[in-house]
């Protein structure tokens, strides 16, 4: 079970436990942060999604 890293709603899988979301890494690190679509449609830049991680 993957949830969204913003608002820690639980997300959808679909086939192969794909995640239905996009994942954002943080310059410099290779820690990855899943976010659902309605985080990605609340904030529309990626510099807005990092800075609410």
């Amino acid at each position: 079970m993957v949830k969204c890293s913003i608002c820690k709603e639980k997300l959808q899988e679909l086939f192969l436990e794909k995640v239905k979301g996009t994942i954002v890494k943080k310059p410099g690190e290779s820690k990855q942060y899943t976010v659902c679509s309605d985080c990605q449609k609340k904030f529309k830049t990626k510099d807005e999604l990092l800075q609410n991680l």
